[in-house]
């Protein structure tokens, strides 16, 4: 379920009036359902997480048990795999699901990104701020925002409506934050962004179309990120980071990843959406990870290694596609010993004319 603090949807409807809707826009797809079914749909959800009056969308093979087992009231889903939509759901058949997902929730979200209030102090009069919070010039807190005791905030920093900071945590100076909810002794960087939107949109023949991200940002207790690294919130579920996990300067973090306890993220990481690390993972510097894999407890990612598949617990990966560091060191003896042996053969024929 979306954040009210954050997000605010339009007025419930059924499905067929939803399917109307869609239908009646320039470019629609082909879209028809199973049933007329008077099912009244509130909100978006994920699969796993959605509700009775929840519309998803499936269009991932590596999701199908979590469509076999949702409790959506409706599911919009490709007509291949109408069959495993559980009987209690209706089915809205799209050729497109994902693209179509994406006119649903800008249809029920239609001012995510837009939301804007003139206000002509810095401080919000509704923002509730604890009497010891140091602020410097130039910041701005937003309505509904609540900064607790013990709190510092750097010059020209800006919080937006509704985020939750929590006791003793320290931002610097030109930090934005959005749609996220911080811990207690957390320590944020000068430049860092966390809490905008994730890079969601789907893309075909017909233009790209954004995907409203209706997640957001939490961050646990302990945590320290670095200067100018960016954490978007999540399309659905929310990106969260895990108790005294330890960011580095210039981490890119996409939507919906989740990050365990005592992690470290090197600088100029980047980890793709829907990534999963366990705890105490560490990843070097210029490390990047595709996105919907998980990386096991304990795993450790050399610097520029490209992670293209999940990583199990404890495994130690390098190289770009990333294999185990044996088989890594391994390669680059062998590509050593072959280059070496390519130079020597071209000497011994020059030689031999």
């Amino acid at each position: 379920m979306t954040d009210s603090r954050f997000f605010k949807c339009c007025d419930p409807l059924s499905a067929q009036e939803l399917l109307e809707h869609l239908a009646s826009e320039p470019g629609a797809e082909n879209l028809k359902m199973n049933s007329h079914a008077a099912v009244k749909i509130s909100d978006v959800n994920t699969l796993n997480e959605a509700g009775p009056h929840d519309v998803t969308f499936f269009h991932n093979k590596k999701y199908l048990d979590d469509l076999k087992n949702t409790r959506a009231g409706a599911v919009i889903v490709s007509p291949e795999f109408v069959e495993y939509v559980p009987k209690e759901s209706v089915a809205i058949q799209s050729n497109e699901p994902y693209r179509t997902y994406a006119r649903t929730a800008h249809y029920l979200y239609p001012h995510v990104e837009n939301d804007f209030e003139a206000c002509h102090k810095s401080l919000h009069p509704e923002a509730k701020i604890a009497h010891d919070v140091v602020i410097e010039p130039g910041v701005v807190i937003n309505a509904c925002a609540e900064i607790a005791s013990g709190c510092a905030i750097g010059a020209n920093t800006v919080i937006g409506r509704g985020v939750k900071i929590g006791k003793n945590t320290r931002i610097g100076a030109n930090v934005t934050l959005s749609h996220c909810l911080i811990g207690a002794n957390v320590t944020i960087l000068p430049g860092a962004r966390i809490g905008q939107a994730g890079f969601g949109f789907h893309m075909d023949e017909k233009g790209h179309i954004s995907v409203p991200q209706l997640g957001r940002v939490i961050i646990s207790d302990a945590v320290e990120i670095g200067s100018n690294t960016t954490i978007d919130r999540g399309t659905l579920e929310d990106t969260f980071i895990g108790h005294g996990t330890r960011i580095d300067n210039l981490v890119q973090i996409a939507h919906g990843v989740k990050l365990g306890e005592y992690c470290v993220i090197v600088s100029q990481v980047g980890i793709s959406g829907s990534t999963h690390f366990g705890d105490y993972v560490i990843a070097a510097g210029q490390a990047g990870f595709v996105g919907h894999i998980t990386v096991g407890n304990g795993a450790q990612v050399a610097a520029k290694a490209g992670v293209m598949r999940s990583v199990d617990p404890g495994q130690k990966m390098g190289g770009h596609p990333a294999v185990p560091i044996r088989q890594w060191h391994k390669q680059g003896i062998a590509l050593g010993k072959l280059a070496s042996s390519g130079v020597s053969g071209r000497s011994a024929r020059k030689g031999s004319k």
